[in-house]
Formats: structure tokens, C-alpha cells, sequence
């Protein structure tokens, strides 16, 4: 399933309108049906994967909050792109389990780039690391 969902979201590089109508769904159902081993392979390629590889597969990560998929969106927090940043604590958000808010509160970097990043925000994305803020500390 892992070279699946590759092939699909490499296939879906410039196609912004078929992404957020149907794509993001497929990869999301895709996700669902992940053995322990495509999860494994994923983990090993994500860091590899191009900038707009990462930001869509972040954007459709919270499909069962798992641990898998935590793990991944953690690992892609570390990036100086502020835009898959911003995708990947905006999924964070749905983390709502204890253990999940421990594991990204383990992980102070992130608390501390959202706090820098705060100030210069938009307005929505103001809101969506206001509510992330919220969500870990709640």
C-alpha cells in the first residue's frame, strides 16, 4: 500500500484543485489500510520525499491519530519551511489523546518555534497555533 500511496501523491504534484477535491480523501482511505510494514516504509522515506510530497501527505495525516502517523508528523516538524510547519501543527491539533499531547509536548522545539512564529502570523494561521497551544496544553 506504502508504494500506492506514493505513486498517487507523486502523480498529484501539480494538481492543487483535484488535491483538496478528491485526492486528499483517497490518500486518507489509503492510510486506513496501512500494514505495520508500510508504515515502516514510509517512516524511512518521508524525510526524502520533495517539500509538496510532505505537505500533502501532513495535510492528510489525522485520518486515525495513530502513533505511526504522529511519529511521522513529528519527524516532518523538523523543517525550515513554514508552510509544511504550519500544515503539520494544524494536524497536530486533532492529537487529542493524553500520550499524544506528551509526545509533542516531549518535543519543546515546537512549542517554542510556534510561540516565534505567533507574532508574524496571519490571521488564520494565527488561529490555527493559538488552538494548537490550546489543544497541547488543555
Amino acid at each position: 500500500m506504502y508504494k500506492e500511496l506514493d505513486v498517487f501523491i507523486t502523480g498529484c504534484q501539480n494538481t492543487v484543485d483535484y488535491w483538496y477535491d478528491d485526492g486528499c480523501m483517497i490518500v486518507y482511505d489509503m492510510l486506513t489500510k496501512f500494514s505495520q510494514k508500510d508504515w515502516e516504509d514510509l517512516s524511512s522515506h518521508v524525510l526524502m520525499k520533495p517539500l509538496e510530497w510532505q505537505r500533502k501527505l501532513a495535510y492528510c495525516m489525522d485520518s486515525s491519530c495513530n502513533e505511526h502517523e504522529l511519529n511521522i508528523l513529528l519527524s516532518l516538524l523538523d523543517t525550515d519551511d513554514e508552510e509544511l510547519f504550519v500544515i503539520c501543527v494544524d494536524t497536530l491539533r486533532s492529537y487529542t489523546t493524553l500520550e499524544g499531547k506528551q509526545m509533542i509536548r516531549d518535543n519543546p522545539a515546537v512549542l517554542v518555534r510556534v510561540n516565534e512564529l505567533l507574532p508574524r502570523a496571519g490571521v488564520a494561521t494565527r488561529g490555527v497555533l493559538e488552538d494548537f497551544l490550546v489543544k497541547i496544553h488543555g
